[in-house]
C-alpha cells in the first residue's frame, strides 16, 4: 500500500483546519488568510489545492457527510436492536469530546448560511441530510421487526420528522448554550419511538 502523497495530506488538513474555524466562525466570516496560517500552509497556495472559496467549501462539506455517514453507518452495523441502536446514536448528539451537535454539526451551523450563499453547497448538505433520514428510516423499519421501536405508518417520514427535531433541538441548545434542548428531544425520541 502506498502513503498518501504530501499534497494529499496537505490538503486534509487545510479542510480539517477549515471544519474547525467554520464551526467557530461560519463560513463567510472565515479568512483564507487564517485557514492556510492555521493549516501551515504558505501564503497563496491555496488555489493549488482549491479552485476558490466555494470549491474548498464543497469540499469540506462533501468529506464531512462522508465521515458523518460512515460514523452512523458503523451503529447501523452494529448487532443490537435498532431502538439501542437509534439511542446510541442520538446519545451521542448529547456531548462528545467535540462537544454537542450544537457545537459540531455543520448543519446547525451552516444551514441558514449557505442557503442563500452557495446553490452547490446548500446541495451537498441538503443530499447529507436526505441521506442521514434514509438511515434513520432503516433503523425505524428494523425495529419494527426487532420490536425494540414502534411501528410507524411511514418510516421515511418519521425519520425526516424526528431528524427535523433534533436540528431544532440543536439550533435552540446553541442558542440559549444549554444542553435541555437535546435532552429534551432524546426524552421525546425514546418515549415517542421505543417499544
Amino acid at each position: 500500500m502506498n502513503a498518501p502523497k504530501k499534497s494529499d495530506l496537505t490538503r486534509s488538513r487545510i479542510l480539517s483546519q477549515g471544519r474547525a474555524l467554520v464551526l467557530a466562525q461560519g463560513f463567510g466570516g472565515l479568512g483564507l488568510t487564517e485557514l492556510l496560517t492555521a493549516s501551515g500552509v504558505p501564503k497563496g497556495s491555496f488555489y493549488h489545492y482549491f479552485g476558490s472559496k466555494e470549491a474548498f467549501g464543497c469540499d469540506m462539506l462533501h468529506a464531512y457527510v462522508e465521515d458523518y455517514l460512515a460514523a452512523l453507518d458503523a451503529i447501523i452495523a452494529r448487532p443490537q436492536p435498532a431502538a439501542e441502536r437509534l439511542d446510541s446514536f442520538f446519545s451521542a448528539a448529547l456531548a462528545g469530546d467535540a462537544g454537542s451537535m450544537a457545537d459540531r454539526c455543520l448543519v446547525v451551523k451552516l444551514a441558514a448560511e449557505i442557503a442563500d450563499l452557495s446553490e452547490n453547497m446548500r446541495k451537498i448538505l441538503d443530499e447529507g441530510v436526505a441521506a442521514v433520514c434514509g438511515r434513520l428510516a432503516i433503523l425505524l423499519r428494523e425495529g419494527a421487526g426487532d420490536g425494540s421501536v414502534i411501528p410507524q405508518p411511514d418510516p421515511e417520514t418519521a425519520a425526516a420528522l424526528l431528524y427535523s427535531q433534533w436540528l431544532g433541538a440543536a439550533i435552540i441548545a446553541k442558542l440559549s448554550r444549554r444542553p435541555e434542548p437535546l435532552e429534551q428531544a432524546l426524552a421525546d425520541t425514546r418515549r415517542r419511538f421505543f417499544a
